[in-house]
Protein backbone atom coordinates (compact mmCIF):
# COMPACT_ATOMS: atom_id res chain seq x y z
CA UNK A 1 0.00 0.00 0.00
CA UNK A 2 2.78 2.51 -0.95
CA UNK A 3 2.46 6.18 -1.27
CA UNK A 4 -0.89 6.24 0.80
CA UNK A 5 -1.42 9.21 2.95
CA UNK A 6 -3.43 9.50 6.36
CA UNK A 7 -6.05 10.89 8.07
CA UNK A 8 -7.18 10.43 11.85
CA UNK A 9 -10.03 11.10 13.70
CA UNK A 10 -11.04 11.11 17.19
CA UNK A 11 -13.19 8.54 18.71
CA UNK A 12 -15.45 9.05 21.61
CA UNK A 13 -17.97 6.58 23.02
CA UNK A 14 -18.88 3.40 24.82
CA UNK A 15 -18.62 -0.36 23.58
CA UNK A 16 -20.63 -3.31 24.13
CA UNK A 17 -20.36 -6.40 22.79
CA UNK A 18 -22.76 -8.59 21.08
CA UNK A 19 -22.61 -10.82 18.17
CA UNK A 20 -18.91 -9.10 17.50
CA UNK A 21 -18.65 -5.37 17.90
CA UNK A 22 -20.79 -2.96 16.16
CA UNK A 23 -19.01 0.86 16.06
CA UNK A 24 -20.54 3.44 14.20
CA UNK A 25 -19.85 7.15 13.46
CA UNK A 26 -17.24 9.65 11.28
CA UNK A 27 -13.99 8.10 9.73
CA UNK A 28 -13.81 12.07 8.11
CA UNK A 29 -15.72 15.45 8.66
CA UNK A 30 -16.06 17.88 6.18
CA UNK A 31 -14.06 21.17 5.75
CA UNK A 32 -12.37 20.41 8.93
CA UNK A 33 -8.59 21.09 9.05
CA UNK A 34 -6.73 18.12 10.37
CA UNK A 35 -3.21 18.76 12.53
CA UNK A 36 -1.61 18.54 8.59
CA UNK A 37 -4.20 21.38 8.16
CA UNK A 38 -6.01 19.38 5.32
CA UNK A 39 -9.45 19.81 4.76
CA UNK A 40 -11.71 17.06 3.06
CA UNK A 41 -14.45 19.20 0.79
CA UNK A 42 -18.02 17.58 0.78
CA UNK A 43 -18.16 14.66 -1.98
CA UNK A 44 -14.60 13.84 -1.93
CA UNK A 45 -15.45 10.14 -1.73
CA UNK A 46 -18.27 9.81 -3.43
CA UNK A 47 -16.81 8.72 -7.11
CA UNK A 48 -14.11 6.12 -5.34
CA UNK A 49 -17.49 4.98 -3.17
CA UNK A 50 -19.48 4.63 -6.62
CA UNK A 51 -16.31 2.94 -8.32
CA UNK A 52 -15.87 0.56 -5.30
CA UNK A 53 -19.42 -0.31 -5.01
CA UNK A 54 -19.45 -0.48 -9.17
CA UNK A 55 -16.57 -3.07 -8.94
CA UNK A 56 -17.39 -4.92 -5.68
CA UNK A 57 -14.54 -3.41 -3.93
CA UNK A 58 -14.58 -3.29 0.31
CA UNK A 59 -12.72 -0.91 1.98
CA UNK A 60 -10.96 -2.60 4.68
CA UNK A 61 -11.10 -2.41 8.99
CA UNK A 62 -7.38 -2.68 9.66
CA UNK A 63 -5.67 -2.27 12.89
CA UNK A 64 -3.02 1.00 13.09
CA UNK A 65 -3.03 0.61 9.10
CA UNK A 66 -1.48 -3.01 9.00
CA UNK A 67 -2.71 -4.17 6.25
CA UNK A 68 -1.66 -7.72 7.79
CA UNK A 69 -4.10 -6.59 10.45
CA UNK A 70 -7.80 -7.07 8.82
CA UNK A 71 -10.10 -6.69 12.38
CA UNK A 72 -13.49 -5.97 10.72
CA UNK A 73 -15.79 -5.72 8.02
CA UNK A 74 -17.51 -1.59 7.85
CA UNK A 75 -20.82 -2.50 6.78
CA UNK A 76 -21.81 0.94 5.58
CA UNK A 77 -19.82 3.54 4.29
CA UNK A 78 -21.34 6.61 3.22
CA UNK A 79 -20.89 10.40 2.49
CA UNK A 80 -23.65 13.17 4.46
CA UNK A 81 -23.84 16.68 4.96
CA UNK A 82 -21.32 16.23 7.88
CA UNK A 83 -18.87 14.04 6.43
CA UNK A 84 -18.02 10.09 5.82
CA UNK A 85 -20.18 8.04 7.68
CA UNK A 86 -18.97 4.60 8.64
CA UNK A 87 -20.53 1.53 10.52
CA UNK A 88 -19.10 -1.62 10.67
CA UNK A 89 -18.37 -4.62 13.06
CA UNK A 90 -14.67 -5.49 14.85
CA UNK A 91 -14.31 -9.42 14.35
CA UNK A 92 -13.80 -10.90 17.89
CA UNK A 93 -13.28 -14.07 16.69
CA UNK A 94 -9.89 -12.84 15.37
CA UNK A 95 -7.75 -12.20 18.17
CA UNK A 96 -6.57 -8.67 17.08
CA UNK A 97 -10.30 -8.12 16.91
CA UNK A 98 -10.85 -8.97 20.59
CA UNK A 99 -7.30 -6.69 21.65
CA UNK A 100 -9.20 -3.85 20.15
CA UNK A 101 -12.20 -4.31 21.47
CA UNK A 102 -11.31 -4.92 24.70
CA UNK A 103 -8.97 -1.78 24.53
CA UNK A 104 -11.80 0.24 22.84
CA UNK A 105 -14.38 -0.85 25.67
CA UNK A 106 -11.54 0.46 28.33
CA UNK A 107 -11.05 3.61 26.44
CA UNK A 108 -7.26 2.84 25.67
CA UNK A 109 -7.83 3.15 21.98
CA UNK A 110 -9.82 6.03 20.50
CA UNK A 111 -9.34 6.92 17.18
CA UNK A 112 -9.85 6.22 13.43
CA UNK A 113 -7.82 6.58 10.39
CA UNK A 114 -8.01 6.76 6.88
CA UNK A 115 -5.89 5.42 3.95
CA UNK A 116 -6.37 6.82 1.07
CA UNK A 117 -4.49 8.11 -2.15
CA UNK A 118 -5.19 11.73 -2.84
CA UNK A 119 -6.72 12.02 -6.76
CA UNK A 120 -7.61 15.72 -7.01
CA UNK A 121 -6.56 18.28 -4.56
CA UNK A 122 -6.28 22.40 -4.39
CA UNK A 123 -4.23 24.97 -2.37
CA UNK A 124 -5.79 27.72 -0.81
CA UNK A 125 -3.87 31.27 0.18
CA UNK A 126 -2.78 29.73 3.18
CA UNK A 127 -1.34 26.96 1.73
CA UNK A 128 -3.89 24.23 2.89
CA UNK A 129 -4.43 21.48 1.33
CA UNK A 130 -8.15 21.13 -0.33
CA UNK A 131 -9.03 17.54 -0.96
CA UNK A 132 -11.67 17.29 -3.36
CA UNK A 133 -11.42 13.34 -4.72
CA UNK A 134 -9.98 10.74 -2.49
CA UNK A 135 -9.97 7.05 -3.45
CA UNK A 136 -10.48 5.50 -0.07
CA UNK A 137 -8.70 1.75 0.65
CA UNK A 138 -8.85 1.83 4.20
CA UNK A 139 -10.32 3.19 7.66
CA UNK A 140 -8.24 1.27 10.71
CA UNK A 141 -8.65 2.02 14.42
CA UNK A 142 -5.55 3.61 15.59
CA UNK A 143 -3.74 5.04 18.83
CA UNK A 144 -3.12 8.78 17.71
CA UNK A 145 -6.20 10.80 16.51
CA UNK A 146 -5.37 13.64 13.98
CA UNK A 147 -8.88 14.94 13.38
CA UNK A 148 -10.22 15.76 16.87
CA UNK A 149 -14.24 16.85 15.76
CA UNK A 150 -14.64 13.73 14.05
CA UNK A 151 -16.04 11.08 16.58
CA UNK A 152 -17.83 7.61 15.99
CA UNK A 153 -19.64 5.25 18.90
CA UNK A 154 -19.55 1.80 19.56
CA UNK A 155 -23.74 0.63 19.23
CA UNK A 156 -25.64 -1.27 22.17
CA UNK A 157 -27.77 -3.41 21.29
CA UNK A 158 -31.02 -2.71 23.12
CA UNK A 159 -31.74 -6.17 24.01
CA UNK A 160 -27.81 -6.55 26.02
CA UNK A 161 -28.05 -7.89 29.48
CA UNK A 162 -27.75 -6.31 32.45
CA UNK A 163 -24.14 -7.50 33.03
CA UNK A 164 -22.99 -5.84 29.97
CA UNK A 165 -24.75 -2.46 30.87
CA UNK A 166 -23.02 -2.86 34.22
CA UNK A 167 -19.85 -2.95 32.73
CA UNK A 168 -20.66 -0.22 29.91
CA UNK A 169 -22.06 1.99 32.96
CA UNK A 170 -18.33 1.16 35.11
CA UNK A 171 -16.32 1.73 32.15
CA UNK A 172 -17.95 5.24 31.77
CA UNK A 173 -17.67 6.06 35.42
CA UNK A 174 -13.94 5.08 35.55
CA UNK A 175 -12.96 7.02 32.60
CA UNK A 176 -14.85 10.07 34.10
CA UNK A 177 -12.62 9.82 37.07
CA UNK A 178 -9.54 8.98 35.10
CA UNK A 179 -10.27 12.31 33.43
CA UNK A 180 -11.18 14.25 36.65
CA UNK A 181 -7.46 12.52 38.39
CA UNK A 182 -5.63 13.93 35.06
CA UNK A 183 -7.25 17.41 35.09
CA UNK A 184 -6.91 17.69 39.04
CA UNK A 185 -3.09 16.93 38.22
CA UNK A 186 -2.60 19.15 35.23
CA UNK A 187 -3.28 22.39 37.76
CA UNK A 188 -0.99 20.94 40.30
Amino acid sequence: MNGLEYKFARMDGRLALRDGAQIAGYASLFRAADKAGDIVEPGAYAAGLARLARDGGRVRMLWQHDPREVIGVWEDIREDAQGLQVRGRILTEVARGREAAALIGAGAIDGLSIGYRTKRATRDAQGRRHLHEIELWEVSLVTFPMLQQARVAAKTDPGEGPALQVLARALREARGIIGRNSNEQERT
